[in-house]
């Protein structure tokens, strides 16, 4: 078997031999002194750098005794001062804890293993070479800066590998970087163990591979792959491969070509490149390796005339590749002529480029000389031993030299400053090279794309140059490796159980909350006043609602209040043209312009719950609402009330006329507004309302509206005012018999129904709604409420008042009085009637049934049955006729009023006089100021006699109380009068009853 030679590692031992040279040849470092060496391979194993070690120590010790007296030290070799090297860690770490021991100063050039570093078990090692544990930081951002987090490691089974994977497994993972598979590799790996980790590499769904490796310990896994073809892999190499010429051949640039890879910054070493050129057998004939790489070199055999070199000085190995060569037979090899050219054959050996590893031995080389500079210059009293002592530069010891290079400070011949740390490590940067593959002469090429600066702040320290990179070698386009592909923007990272956490899915970020960056692990919550756009890639403001005068619904709320306003305004505005006709002055003209008035502010205020909420709105609003509909239903509640009480009472005073001026009604009104008012004084001082932006009802949207301070006061508020409507409800439906054209019950019962049946309906409607629509809800129900109250108590009068004049004449109202007192007089007499049968029966053994009757009323101009007349009768003359019904009888009244012809004197007589005389009366009876007929005691067929008080007319014409017309129903059922053919009323004062006739 034969192993590749190791250019590189014969270049960095004549880096080292050239150092020496450079040093001995100086007139000013260590002038008259002469530096030596011996050469030692390890064959990268740790038993042959432990044999090489043990055999220098040895001869430390028998220095140290002093023998010089008991024999002949001509050929004695002198003691070993420091050692450069070994290049693998694993190498350094078994000599370092030999040399510790002895504390023989080591300093390494290319050993990087961050354990090392450790000084309490490696006292005496240094190096030239930066630690690796700022490599594994530097890989861990460069996976980071490309957006990989899915990748895989492969690691040297050694000092070097372990500890260097290890530290990159801690920086990805603060990274959020996940590691599909880590395996160990080594060069001494059966084929078995290849074939397996090759397996995983080509199973893996990671498309980066992060090695930390020497360029020997991986040969054997690059030749696997390259015979698998196993290509679209991204290699990140370390520094201990990244430019090694064993994995850096144009036959695996398929496999491995893109690699992105850690170098040293290369270093400048003046006149070097012509030293490596004069290299030659016969210039160095003590000197194997010289031999052995000539002969590699030209692949042929120097004759064996030449010496060889003893077995220490044999060299095979160097760096983390040592995979140098046996001699193993020469037969097929010709013989070397010596004349061979070393510029004539392409080598890494030659190439001087980017010298990284060799500036690394030339400068551990200078740094050893530097310290023994020290020494040389000491002056007494400042040196660093006790009582400021110096070490003699005739009799150094070595522990004297590592001292002094722990305290080394030297400029280097590119102007830095070289001093080792309190670790024994030399700070340096990286530089970052991509292999492109030459289109000269198809080799590998390490193109710098990057830097990284060790020295600068965290997230500054790495530069790539992107347009410089070849992915794979050829492609311009970044590869992905994720587990997952990165979630967009709007949505997160959710975690799948029992997968790594860079496999995850992305899920779409909630509602209220964005995302605006791709790959996010959460997303962000909006602001208060803000919500997620469609996509959740931004918040929006979220969108604002009120009652707007602006929006279809607010313009129609307006429209209807407007409307309710101007036909308010006309109703006023007709009253107060008509003042002085009956229909005006009989509805009590000053209440009713101040109704008109109330029913105006409820009209306003429902203005105000449109627009935007303000606190001063809010404040006046329900106020406003609950005053002006209190004073509304106070009107009429004063104005039924007093109707009701001047029907019911005896015959009226002058008391009565006061008690129900003017000045009571509005001090009633007053009063029941004025509880109103406290309550809203009460409210707003305790509670008051104000204006609220809700962004609780619904997630996308903010509802301004009015915070009522308290829901109690709001139904105090509205509970007072519908106890106003109860109590007017219960006078106007017991006020319903009045006369037709004086009584408004009916209407105002119609209009309290409507009231109750808004506000019952707005109590669940208020509740269910929410937002805007609760204004809404509120406006209806106030314009409906007030539509109800002006048209069911004014329409009416405004059509009888506009359209049928005819009825707003005194005489309809005097016409309506007498048929009321009728009535009143007619149900009084069936109710005697009845009395009077039902003894009679009981007396004269006998028994029937009572036929129901009832009793109806209708004014009419015009006589079912005329009478001639002349036309100056006609003119003097007004009436009206009335119907009442008994049972299944008909009487028709007929009421005629004689013009008073100017007569004052006989208007006043004949509103006292106005009585109906019944003939053949044996009693007259008054009751309730109503006309009320009496039960004539003669036997059947006697035309019986009525008499009425006209005191009921007079006192309604005085208070100037009229009612509407409308038709009552006996409630009861009552017998039917006595059967008669006919009836006479003769009526006095100014007016005569004609004859009518009564059908049975």
């Amino acid at each position: 078997l034969r192993l590749k030679y190791n250019f590189r590692g014969f270049r960095w031992l004549q880096a080292m031999i050239f150092a020496i040279e450079e040093i001995n040849n100086s007139p000013t470092l260590l002038p008259n002194m002469t530096l030596g060496y011996r050469i030692f391979d390890t064959c990268n194993t740790v038993s042959k750098a432990l044999e090489a070690t043990l055999s220098f120590v040895a001869q430390n010790k028998i220095d140290s005794l002093n023998l010089d007296e008991f024999c002949n030290c001509s050929d004695h070799i002198p003691s070993s001062i420091a050692v450069v090297g070994a290049t693998g860690s694993g190498i350094s770490t078994a000599v370092a804890n030999l040399l510790g021991l002895f504390y023989i100063p080591q300093v390494s050039y290319a050993s990087s293993s961050r354990l090392l570093s450790n000084k309490n078990q490696f006292k005496s090692f240094l190096r030239t070479i930066p630690n690796d544990e700022h490599q594994a930081t530097a890989m861990a951002d460069i996976i980071e800066y490309f957006r990989w987090n899915w990748v895989g490691t492969i690691a040297a089974d050694d000092d070097y590998g372990r500890p260097g994977i290890e530290k990159f497994r801690e920086e990805a993972e603060e990274r959020g970087i996940c590691i599909d598979f880590s395996e160990l590799i080594s060069q001494y790996s059966d084929e078995e163990e290849i074939q397996q980790v090759v397996e995983v590499i080509q199973n893996s769904t990671a498309k980066v591979i992060v090695v930390f490796s020497s360029g020997p310990d991986l040969e054997p896994l690059i030749k696997e792959i390259v015979r698998r073809n196993i290509t679209g892999k991204i290699w990140l190499a370390s520094e201990a491969w990244a430019s090694s010429s064993l994995i850096a051949m144009p036959e695996f640039f398929h496999v491995i070509g893109g690699t992105i890879g850690f170098a040293l910054k290369a270093g400048q070493i003046p006149g070097f490149r012509e030293f490596l050129q004069k290299v030659h057998p016969k210039k160095s004939i003590n000197n194997g390796f010289v031999k052995e790489f000539w002969e590699e070199t030209f692949n042929c055999y120097l004759p064996e005339g030449s010496k060889n070199p003893p077995a220490s000085a044999s060299f095979h190995k160097g760096h983390e590749e040592g995979n140098a060569v046996g001699n193993s037979t020469t037969a097929f090899r010709p013989p070397c002529t010596g004349e061979e050219k070393i510029t004539n054959v392409e080598t890494p050996y030659m190439d001087y480029t980017h010298l990284r590893i060799s500036y690394n031995v030339y400068l551990a080389v200078y740094s050893i000389a530097h310290a023994l500079q020290d020494i040389f210059t000491c002056t007494p009293g400042k040196g660093l031993f006790t009582n400021g002592s110096c070490a003699d530069i005739k009799k150094v010891e070595a522990w004297q030299v590592l001292k002094h290079l722990r305290h080394l400070n030297f400029t280097s011949n590119m102007g830095e400053q070289v001093d080792f740390d309190e670790f024994g490590d030399l700070i340096g940067n990286y530089s970052i090279i991509n292999w492109h593959l030459s289109p000269e002469d198809g080799s590998i090429m390490f193109e710098e794309v990057g830097h990284y600066n060790v020295y600068a702040k965290k997230g500054e320290r790495l530069f790539i140059n992107e347009n410089k990179i070849l992915w794979s070698g050829f492609s311009r386009e970044m590869p992905v490796s994720n587990c997952t592909r990165d979630c967009l923007a709007g949505t997160r990272k959710g975690i799948i159980e029992g997968e790594p956490t860079c496999c995850f899915e992305c899920v779409k970020c909630s509602d209220g909350e964005y995302s605006d960056e791709t790959d996010a692990s959460a997303c962000n919550k909006c602001p208060e006043d803000f919500w997620s756009n469609e996509n959740h890639t931004s918040c929006i403001p979220k969108q604002i609602e009120f009652l707007s005068w602006t929006e279809p619904f607010g313009i129609a709320l307006t429209l209807f209040a407007v409307l309710g306003i101007f036909l308010t305004s006309f109703v006023l505005g007709v009253f107060t043209k008509f003042r002085n006709t009956p229909i005006v002055k009989a509805t009590n003209r000053e209440l009713s312009y101040l109704l008109l008035f109330s029913l105006l502010c409820c009209f306003s205020s429902s203005l105000f719950f449109i627009g935007k909420p303000q606190d001063w709105t809010c404040r006046l609003r329900q106020p406003a609402f609950g005053i002006s509909f209190v004073l509304c239903i106070s009107c009429i509640l004063v104005k039924t009330n007093r109707v009701l009480l001047v029907f019911e009472a005896k015959i009226p005073t002058s008391l009565h006329r006061k008690w129900w001026g003017l000045n009571l009604q509005f001090l009633l009104v007053f009063l029941c507004t004025f509880v109103q008012i406290i309550i809203c004084v009460i409210w707003l001082y305790t509670a008051p309302p104000s204006s609220y932006r809700n962004h609780e009802l619904e997630d996308e949207i903010i509802f301004l509206t009015c915070h009522e301070g308290s829901l109690m006061a709001l139904g105090f508020l509205i509970g007072y005012t519908c106890l106003l409507a109860a109590i007017c409800f219960f006078f106007a439906f017991k006020s319903r018999k009045l006369p037709e054209n004086f009584n408004e019950a009916k209407f105002i019962t119609f209009s309290m129904l409507i009231f109750f049946i808004v506000w019952i309906s707005f109590i669940p409607a208020y509740a269910s709604t929410y937002g805007k629509f609760v204004s809404a809800v509120e406006v209806i129900a106030i314009l409906a409420a007030s539509f109800g109250q002006l048209s069911c108590i004014f329409f009416n009068k405004v059509y009888i008042i506009l359209f049928k004049p005819s009825r707003n004449t005194i005489e309809e109202v005097r016409c309506s009085t007498a048929a009321h007192a009728f009535k009143v007089a007619a149900r009084a007499t069936l109710r005697r009637s009845n009395v009077s049968r039902k003894r009679s029966n009981s007396l004269g053994g006998s028994t029937g049934s009572t036929p129901s009757s009832s009793i109806s009323s209708k004014s009419n101009h015009e006589d079912p049955f005329p009478v001639p007349t002349s036309t100056a009768q006609q003119q003097q003359k007004r009436g009206c006729k009335q119907k009442v019904s008994f049972g299944s009888g008909t009487v028709t009244l007929s009421l005629s009023f004689e013009e008073p012809q100017k007569n004052a004197v006989a208007n006043r007589n004949a509103k006292h006089r106005n009585s109906l005389e019944v003939q053949n009366s044996d009693d007259s009876l008054m009751r309730n100021k109503a006309l009320l007929p009496l039960q004539n005691s003669e036997p059947l067929g006697v035309e019986p006699s009525f008499q009425a008080a006209s005191s009921q007319e007079s006192s309604l014409q005085e208070s100037g109380v009229g009612e509407t017309k409308q038709e009552v129903q006996s409630p009861e059922e009552e017998p039917p009068l006595p059967s008669a053919n006919s009836q006479n009323f003769i009526g006095s004062g100014g007016g005569s009853f004609t004859e009518n006739t009564v059908r049975f």
